[in-house]
């Protein structure tokens, strides 16, 4: 049968068919191979993609259009929102002796329509209105009177302190200004314009710039910083914090330093240790530093570390959504608020510290969670699987400077106090924009510090910056004798 094929035919397809799933198979292995390093990619970047303020470091401004709906790790506290019971509102009210007093007669009769003069008073009903008087500038002329004595010599008056030149603004008018650019976060062309609007005081952007310039100029002449200085160094506890900001055109950093009570704020064109060491703060610490966990702050020995909670929890947050099928970044979250509530009550209750025994379980728990998460992690290839085993490892060999607030109940759970200051200067830099000069920079942070210190110590920010600019700053150790 010619159409049959024969053996040697059979043998050469069979050895081509085997050649052929060689090869196929050799190309399934590539495949694989590409495809799991695709993945890997993939999953990398949806995690970049993923992440915004609730899970990162990344600031909530940066969220855009598609900013996260909020979601609070606290437990419900069973309380309604808004004001609770015994809370001391800021409701406008009636005063008892208001600078005016308007009374309103009726025409007449609203029956019969007989004239009401002589009628009795059945009622006062009483509205008041708070409103601002019109605001003028006031311009005072000092007149320097020169006198001719009887012997010849010629003697002029003196003229007050501060008086200089045939014209200046006085110190409430810089103090406005300075307040507006500072405080509000104003341009200074938008700052010359709105005195020009609310005050009628004629003013220039420069003239702006020079009454900014003099306020930082007196800080650094005083004894302000080094007084802020000496209250952190020698603070039990003290918040340490930077960020970016734009200067001339660069990249610098800005640098603060707080307990809440007393900030200094710093700009400096490194980030390091260079730019740490410019504010003289860490160097010289004797009390708990809390601050994230960046490198550099790690060098320097103070009494104690605390790293932020707060910027854990978003890591913690970030890592549930890259391992959905793991229970240990829940575990670890758990144990971390349930620390800080026992910690929160036991502060609110003059207590030194929480229960051991819950101290021992939930640090156990929060142990457990690190351990568990290198071993499930450190094994694979991907850069999301090195990023949650670094976070692991971190968690594991630094649970005693994630866990300080809840054995010393000095040591807050977050570094919420220097990120509310850094705030401040990014919020500056987003509404106005970078700042032109490095000397401006200095001025800006340094106004800043001693607006956040006098605020803190209970001081009008407008009275503040009156005695600055009457060249007599106030300081903090004149608030602690009077």
């Amino acid at each position: 049968m010619s159409g049959t094929p024969s053996i040697v035919e059979l043998l050469d397809r069979l050895a081509r068919v085997e050649a052929r799933i060689v090869e196929l198979e050799r190309d399934n292995v590539e495949l694989r191979r590409e495809n799991a390093v695709l993945r890997a990619e993939n999953a990398d970047l949806r995690a970049r993609l993923g992440q915004d303020s609730s899970n990162s470091s990344r600031p909530p401004s940066s969220d855009g259009l598609a900013k996260p709906a909020p979601k609070s790790l606290r437990e419900r506290s069973g309380r309604r929102p808004g004001g609770q019971l015994g809370h001391e509102g800021r409701t406008l009210r009636q005063v008892a002796d208001p600078h005016e007093r308007i009374e309103h007669e009726p025409a007449g009769c609203g029956g019969c329509g007989e004239g009401l003069a002589a009628a009795p008073v059945t009622g006062v009903a009483v509205r008041q209105v708070f409103d601002l008087p019109e605001i003028a500038v006031r311009v005072i002329e000092h007149r320097i009177v020169s006198r001719r004595c009887r012997c010849g010599r010629v003697t002029a008056g003196r003229a007050p302190d501060g008086v200089d030149a045939p014209v200046q603004y006085g110190a409430r008018a810089t103090a406005a200004a300075v307040y507006l650019q500072q405080a509000l976060f104003g341009a200074q062309a938008r700052t010359a314009r709105a005195m020009t609007d609310l005050f009628g005081v004629p003013m220039s952007a420069g003239a702006v710039a020079a009454a900014h310039a003099r306020a930082g100029d007196a800080l650094a002449d005083s004894e302000f910083v080094d007084q802020v200085r000496d209250a952190l160094t020698g603070a039990s506890v003290v918040h340490v914090d930077e960020s970016g900001l734009r200067v001339a055109g660069r990249l610098h950093w800005v640098h603060v330093a707080t307990t809440g009570k007393y900030t200094l704020v710093w700009v400096h064109s490194r980030r390091g240790r260079a730019g740490i060491d410019a504010g003289q703060v860490m160097g010289s610490m004797t009390g708990i530093a809390v601050h994230d966990a960046w490198a550099p702050y790690d060098t320097y020995t103070p009494a104690g570390h605390q790293l932020c909670c707060a910027h854990l929890l978003r890591e913690l947050t970030a890592a549930a959504e890259l391992a959905p099928g793991h229970v240990w970044p829940r575990q670890a979250t758990n144990a971390l608020l349930a620390l800080k509530a026992a910690a929160d009550t036991a502060r609110a209750a003059g207590r030194t510290g929480i229960d051991p025994g819950l101290l021992a379980e939930q640090t156990g728990l929060f142990r457990q969670a690190a351990l568990v998460a290198v071993k499930d992690h450190q094994a694979e290839p991907s850069k999301t699987a090195r990023k949650l085993t670094a976070l692991a490892r971190r968690m594991r060999n630094r649970i005693d400077d994630y866990l300080r607030f809840a054995v010393d109940l000095r040591s807050p759970f977050d570094n919420n106090a220097a990120e509310q200051q850094i705030r401040m200067v990014k919020i500056r830099q987003k509404v106005s924009g970078c700042l032109r000069t490095l000397d401006g920079a200095q001025q800006f942070a340094l106004i800043r510090s001693y607006l956040a210190t006098a605020t803190a110590h209970g001081r009008n920010t407008m009275d503040a910056l009156t005695e600055l600019a009457t060249g007599r700053p106030w300081l903090p150790t004149a608030q602690a004798t009077t």
